[in-house]
């Protein structure tokens, strides 16, 4: 796998979504007055890294053929 730079890369970006998935939910769950605003932004920061990771993986499928 290590030696297919683009499959790396795509792995990197699906565990960033993943990981800033789980920060959001981590921060919504907590419960504080200012919780629910601060975990929208976070899942806004996931919705960017998901943006980038789908165009990834579209990209390598592009290149592909």
């Amino acid at each position: 796998m290590f030696n297919e730079p683009f499959k790396f890369i795509v792995l990197i970006a699906v565990v960033a979504v993943a990981l800033i998935l789980m920060w959001g939910l981590g921060t919504f769950g907590v419960g504080k007055a200012d919780s629910g605003k601060q975990s929208n932004k976070i899942m806004r920061y996931r919705i960017y890294a998901q943006a980038v990771a789908v165009a990834l993986i579209a990209a390598i499928f592009y290149l592909r053929k």
